[in-house]
């Protein structure tokens, strides 16, 4: 069985479509929780982000997951980590549980299918984890605009070459960027995905580049900081 094992919990990932990477802990790891929040996962996979943002304090998560396999799993993961009862999984479309849920989240996470018009694999499973067919970038944000609190902040992970539209879509509604982190591997590579952070109202924007290594397989200071209280590698015990 395959199995990713953390500090505090462990997430088997034996049938979800997109396995536990780098990029996906990165952007967990960096999630502004606040202690007590009432946190929403869409496209919850494997539920490794929900359990991430549980161990930075989140008192409820509720995680949406499309494919049957994925909430199977995300549900099992729960159920055996340190805080089973802060979890509800729910085996829907974004789209209708968005027409159907009555509570307003403080903090949205979000780690979207994002490739159009790309050939597909033959795995349905991680066609549909990484095409946004049955997810539109519009749709995200529509259902983030009625699930999202008043001060709540909406939190994802895309690659560089769409944060440009995605944000001017994301105006349209009201949604403001307010911070952009540009992920790269090393110092000499280009920033392949952007860590960006949406707030309903307008406030100075903050962008920064954070370098994941320092040297084969050697973290970078800023990118261990984060991963230090998740990581195996990093434990003291």
């Amino acid at each position: 069985m395959s199995t990713f094992r953390f500090q505090q919990f462990s997430v088997i990932q034996q049938q979800s479509a997109m396995k536990v990477c780098t990029d996906a802990l990165l952007f967990g790891a960096m999630a502004p929780v606040k202690v007590g929040d009432r946190v929403l996962d869409i496209g919850a996979g494997t539920g490794v982000l929900s359990l991430m943002a549980a161990q930075l304090g989140a008192a409820h998560v509720t995680a949406v997951e499309l494919t049957l396999q994925g909430y199977e799993e995300a549900q099992l993961n729960f159920n055996n980590s340190p805080w089973p009862d802060r979890f509800e999984a729910v085996h829907q479309d974004i789209q209708g549980f968005s027409s159907t849920d009555q509570y307003h989240y403080d903090l949205i996470i979000c780690n979207p299918p994002f490739f159009e018009n790309h050939s597909k694999t033959a795995d349905s499973l991680r066609t549909i984890a990484r095409h946004n067919d049955s997810l539109s970038f519009d749709d995200l944000i529509k259902c983030a605009d009625h699930l999202l609190s008043e001060q709540g902040l909406f939190y994802l992970l895309l690659p560089v070459h769409a944060v440009e539209r995605f944000s001017a879509s994301a105006l349209i509604v009201g949604f403001y960027l307010s911070d952009q982190i540009d992920v790269r591997g090393y110092v000499h590579n280009e920033a392949k995905v952007s860590v960006l952070t949406f707030k309903r109202s307008k406030t100075e924007f903050c962008y920064s580049l954070l370098t994941i290594y320092e040297s084969d397989r050697v973290y970078g200071k800023e990118s261990e900081c984060y991963l230090l209280p998740f990581l195996l590698r990093f434990s003291k015990g």
